[in-house]
């Protein structure tokens, strides 16, 4: 059931391997590319708000609209010291937790989850570089 569904997402926002996807130890994967290909093909609008702002670390709120259903959801991003301390690695901690957040919305808006699709995005060790 996943596999067919899986396929079914892959052909329906003409996905490329290596490019828009590609598979981890324990998930599918979709590259910034990727969200942004189903984003605009689904027609999904997205808004953010800054929960907060700090030089090491940032919240921010996305609210993801297609048609009538509506959903939020939250990404973060903290820098620390390596990864021991905090979960990303740039200072550009409020653009990290603004692309988070919009990945979170996307998969969640089309219950992508569901099928154990994540976004790079999401965490450091989904990183295709990290694979």
């Amino acid at each position: 059931m996943k596999t067919e569904k899986l396929k079914e997402m892959f052909y329906k926002y003409n996905l490329v391997k290596d490019t828009d996807v590609f598979r981890h130890q324990h998930f599918v994967i979709l590259t910034r590319s990727g969200i942004e290909k189903i984003q605009a093909q689904e027609e999904i609008n997205v808004e953010f708000e800054v929960v907060k702002s700090e030089p090491n670390f940032a919240g921010v709120k996305a609210i993801a609209t297609k048609g009538d259903k509506t959903i939020q959801t939250y990404g973060s991003a903290l820098k620390g010291e390596g990864f021991k301390d905090g979960n990303c690695n740039t200072h550009y901690v409020l653009e990290m937790a603004e692309k988070r957040a919009l990945a979170r919305s996307i998969l969640k808006l089309l219950n992508l989850y569901e099928i154990n699709v994540k976004s790079e995005d999401e965490a450091e060790d989904f990183k295709k570089s990290n694979n």
